[in-house]
């Protein structure tokens, strides 16, 4: 099927235009457009995947399937940001590496949390994720701007929200900076924070049973 792709500032540079028709397969998610698009357009490859997607003048989520005709927005990582947000879809964790990796950085540090099967005892089920999304993306960014002041680190932080099965990835920090102690730090501080002032809550289920965790551990959520 046949998308239009709207492009801005580097991509558009890159492209040569300010918009693309594409051809992808039928079933194709906004979030995968980016990896159709690079194909058709290699010079793109230098350059951020984009951190968020609308469509049709809306933005929306990766997963959301695409149809014919749609116009679809690649929006890139503002000033050279990287992204900070919520996702209902698997984490893509290259993207999030990709997005705090330049050529000044010397060091890359990754932090996933990942769902386990048990706690305190008790054999988990599933888990359920659920946030304040506006200020969480806010309180993330503060974040980020703490660690860019102490380290020069670039930080990158991506949440599930929803309900997540055992094994899966819960968040994923990045932290990139010129050397590996600031990366280390950065992203040590970062996780630490996230558990204390992001308002993302999470509830353990378990046959018989479920809670909402964190409170007693220190902050809204522990991933």
């Amino acid at each position: 099927m046949r998308i239009k792709v709207l492009l801005f500032a580097a991509y558009r540079e890159a492209v040569g235009a300010s918009t693309a028709e594409i051809e992808v397969p039928e079933g194709t998610a906004a979030g995968d457009v980016w990896h159709w698009l690079v194909k058709g357009f290699p010079a793109l490859q230098k350059l951020q995947p984009p951190s968020t997607v609308a469509v049709n003048d809306a933005v929306c989520a990766l997963g959301r399937v695409l149809t014919a005709g749609d116009k679809v927005a690649l929006l890139a990582p503002v000033s050279g940001g990287a992204p900070f947000e919520l996702v209902t879809e698997p984490i893509r964790v290259d993207e999030v590496l990709q997005s705090v990796r330049h050529a000044g950085a010397g060091a890359v540090v990754l932090f996933l949390g990942t769902v386990r099967d048990n706690s305190r005892g008790r054999a988990v089920d599933h888990l359920e994720y659920e946030a304040y999304e506006s200020l969480a993306v806010k309180e993330m960014a503060g974040i980020a701007e703490q660690a860019a002041a102490r380290w020069g680190a670039r930080l990158a932080i991506v949440h599930r929200t929803g309900s997540l099965a055992i094994g899966e990835i819960s968040v994923a920090v990045a932290a990139s900076a010129p050397h590996r102690r600031e990366a280390f730090e950065a992203g040590r501080f970062a996780v630490d924070t996230l558990k204390l002032t992001v308002p993302i809550w999470k509830k353990e289920i378990w046959q018989g049973g479920e809670e909402w965790i964190g409170g007693e551990e220190g902050g809204p959520a522990t991933p």
